[in-house]
C-alpha cells in the first residue's frame, strides 16, 4: 500500500514535545526493558495502535528475539523468530509487512495497515519495531510516520547505550568476581601449603565448595601409586564400592564431563547421589584425581567460570594432597635409612673385630654388602679347648630379612661353642632350629671348621655351601671341601651330617667364599666371574699374605663386574704357618 501523501514537514507541537521528553527520559535510562516498554506505550497511546512488538536482531544466529509484544496473541517474549527480510530492507527506515513475507499469521491479516520500522544507529541494524493497524482503521499519516521514525532513532540510541552499559556492568561484575576468586585461590593456596594433614585439606576444600559455589554434594577420588580410593566426600547417601570408583576414574580425562544417561546406566551410584558433573585433575600430564559435584544449593546452573574456578580449586587440593604423600614417603625413607644405618652398625658389631689371632695359622676375612645390610656372615672364635673355630655362611635373599636370619645364626653358633658335642651334632641342632623357626623359602648355606693348631688338622662340616678351595703349597690343583650334608633350614635333619678331618701342611692355603664372588656378573656380556677366574686369582697371589690374597680377589671381582655387585660378597682366607 502507499503511505498517504501529506506535508511531512508538519508536526504538531504536542508530538515534538513528546519526542523531546521521551528523548530525555530514554537517554537517561539504563534499563533495556524500560526503554522498550516505553517506546511501545508512547506509540500505541499517541497513535492509537492496537498491536505492537519489538524484535532485537542477533547477527550471529541471523534471527530475531521477541523482546516486547502487546496485542499479538500466542507469541512468547524472549523466543526466537524469523522475519524474512532481505539485507536491503534492513537499511530502509520502514517498509510494509507485506514486503517482509512475515511468518506471523496475525500480522498477515493486517498487512495493509502494518509496518516494520528499522531500529538502527548509523549503518548498524539492531532489530525491528512492528506496528500493527490503528484502532480507527485509517492509514498512517506522514507526520505520524515521521513521529515513529524519530522515536525509533532516539530509542535505538538509548537501547544501544543501555546494552553497552549493561555489558560494561556485567564485565565489571565478572572482573570483580574473578578478582575475588583469585584472592580466594591465593588465600587457599597459602592455607594448603601450611597443611600436611589430608583430613584438614579435605575439610577446607569442602568448606570452599560450599562457601564459594554453594556445592553441598561432592566427592574426591584420588590415585596414589596404583591405589584408587575415595579420599573425601560430603552429602552422599552412600560410599561407592571399588567398581564404581574405578569406573568413575576411568572417564576420559577432560576438563568437565557432564553426566549423561548412558553414564548413569553404567554407574547407578552416580545417579543415586545426584552427581551432575565430573572434573578430571592431572599433574604433569598424569591423571591423579577426579572431582564429582552435585547441583548447587541455589539451583543456579554452573557457568564456564564456575567450572574453571572449581578446577583451579581442585588442582590446589590435589597438589596439596600429593605433597602429603610425598612428605610421608620422604619421612618413611629417612626413617628406613636411619634404621638401616643402625642395623648396619649392629651387623658390623656381630662380626669379629679385630679378628682374633689363630695359633699356627694366618687368617683374613672380609664381607661386602650389596645393600646397607646383607645376609652374608663370617665368624672367628676361640673354642673352650683352646682351638679356633671359623665359619662362613650365606642367607637366601638380601637386605633386612637376610640380616635378621644371619644375626640368629651368629647367636646359635656362639651358644653352641661351649657345648661339648661334635661338629656334626652341632650342625644338626642348628639345622633343626632354623627349619622350625623360619619360613620355607629361607635357608642358609653354611661352612664351619675347627683348626686344631697343635696337630695342624682342619675339622669341618659343609652344609650346602660353596666348597672352600684348598691349595697345597707344592701343587697347582685345588681340592674342594664339600663333605657335610644339606643346607640349613631346607629340611629337618634325616641323615646325620658328616664331619671330615684333613691335614694341613705349612703354606697350605684355604679360601672360603660366598656366591657373591663366583656369581659376580660382567655388566656387558652377562657372564659370571666363576670359580675358574677365582682359582686364577688365588694362584697369582698365593705367595702373598692372607690379607693381600683377599684384597687381590676383591680387586679382580670388582674389575670384572665394574664395581656393580648384585649380591653380598664374603671371603675368608687361611694359610697354615711353619
Amino acid at each position: 500500500m502507499n503511505i498517504p501523501n501529506g506535508n511531512r514537514d508538519f508536526q504538531s507541537s504536542f508530538e515534538l514535545k513528546t519526542v523531546l521528553e521521551t528523548s530525555r527520559m530514554l537517554v537517561e535510562s539504563r534499563d533495556t526493558s524500560f526503554i522498550l516498554n516505553n517506546l511501545l506505550l508512547i506509540l500505541m497511546g499517541r497513535l492509537l495502535v492496537t498491536k505492537a512488538a519489538i524484535f532485537i536482531y542477533d547477527p550471529v544466529a541471523d534471527k530475531y528475539t521477541l523482546k516486547k509484544s502487546k496485542g499479538y496473541q500466542g507469541y512468547s517474549e524472549e523466543k526466537e523468530y524469523q522475519i524474512l527480510s532481505n539485507d536491503e530492507q534492513k537499511k530502509l527506515a520502514y517498509f510494509p509487512v507485506s514486503d517482509a513475507q512475515n511468518v506471523f499469521p496475525d500480522v498477515l491479516h493486517d498487512e495493509e495497515n502494518s509496518f516494520y520500522f528499522n531500529l538502527r544507529t548509523s549503518n548498524n541494524h539492531h532489530g525491528f519495531l512492528l506496528l500493527g493497524p490503528k484502532a480507527n482503521k485509517k492509514p498512517y499519516e506522514p507526520h505520524e510516520i515521521d513521529f515513529v521514525e524519530g522515536l525509533t532513532i532516539i530509542s535505538t540510541a538509548a537501547l544501544v547505550n543501555s546494552q553497552l552499559f549493561n555489558e560494561l556492568n556485567k564485565t565489571y561484575r565478572n572482573l570483580d568476581r574473578r578478582i575475588h576468586e583469585l584472592n580466594t585461590l591465593f588465600d587457599l593456596s597459602k592455607e594448603f601449603n601450611l597443611l600436611v594433614d589430608r583430613e584438614k585439606i579435605s575439610r577446607i576444600f569442602k568448606f570452599a565448595l560450599l562457601g564459594q559455589l554453594f556445592i553441598r554434594k561432592f566427592f574426591l577420588i584420588y590415585k596414589n601409586q596404583d591405589n584408587i580410593s575415595l579420599l573425601a566426600s560430603s552429602g552422599l547417601t552412600s560410599d561407592p564400592d571399588n567398581s564404581h570408583v574405578e569406573h568413575i576414574f576411568s572417564v576420559p580425562n577432560q576438563e568437565v564431563f557432564l553426566i549423561d544417561d548412558e553414564f548413569k546406566q553404567q554407574n547407578p551410584w552416580v545417579e543415586e547421589n545426584e552427581i551432575i558433573a565430573l572434573i578430571g585433575i592431572s599433574i604433569q600430564n598424569e591423571k591423579v584425581a577426579v572431582i564429582g559435584v552435585g547441583e548447587r544449593v541455589n539451583k543456579i546452573p554452573f557457568s564456564e567460570n564456575d567450572f574453571n574456578f572449581l578446577k583451579s580449586l581442585a588442582n590446589l587440593a590435589a597438589i596439596s594432597i600429593q605433597k602429603t604423600y610425598f612428605l610421608e614417603e620422604r619421612i618413611d625413607k629417612e626413617r628406613m635409612e636411619e634404621e638401616l644405618s643402625i642395623a648396619k652398625s649392629i651387623q658390623q658389631g656381630l662380626l669379629p673385630d679385630p679378628i682374633p689371632p689363630v695359633p699356627g695359622a694366618e687368617l683374613a676375612a672380609k664381607t661386602i654388602s650389596s645393600r646397607e645390610v646383607g645376609g652374608d656372615y663370617f665368624d672367628v672364635a676361640r673354642s673352650p679347648d683352646g682351638n679356633t673355630i671359623f665359619a662362613i655362611a650365606d642367607v637366601t635373599g638380601k637386605g633386612v630379612p637376610a640380616a635378621l636370619l644371619m644375626a640368629n645364626m651368629q647367636s646359635m653358633l656362639h651358644l653352641l661353642l661351649p657345648v661339648d658335642i661334635s661338629f656334626a651334632e652341632a650342625t644338626e641342632r642348628v639345622n633343626n632350629i632354623i627349619f622350625k623357626n623360619t619360613p620355607s623359602d629361607k635357608f642358609i648355606t653354611f661352612f664351619w671348621a675347627k683348626y686344631l693348631s697343635d696337630h695342624k688338622i682342619l675339622r669341618y662340616v659343609n652344609a650346602g655351601h660353596n666348597p672352600p678351595l684348598l691349595l697345597r703349597h707344592d701343587k697347582a690343583e685345588f681340592e674342594e671341601l664339600d663333605k657335610g650334608g644339606l643346607l640349613l633350614g631346607a629340611l629337618e635333619t634325616i641323615a646325620p651330617y658328616e664331619q671330615t678331618d684333613i691335614q694341613l701342611n705349612p703354606n697350605d692355603l684355604l679360601v672360603c667364599y660366598t656366591d657373591g664372588v663366583d656369581e659376580a656378573m660382567h655388566p656387558i656380556d652377562q657372564k659370571e666371574f666363576g670359580t675358574e677366574r677365582l682359582k686364577e686369582s688365588i694362584l697369582k697371589n698365593r705367595d702373598k699374605t692372607c690379607e693381600e690374597i683377599l684384597d687381590g680377589i676383591v680387586q679382580d671381582v670388582n674389575a670384572f663386574s665394574s664395581n656393580q655387585l648384585t649380591d653380598d660378597l664374603t671371603l675368608l682366607v687361611l694359610k697354615a704357618c711353619e
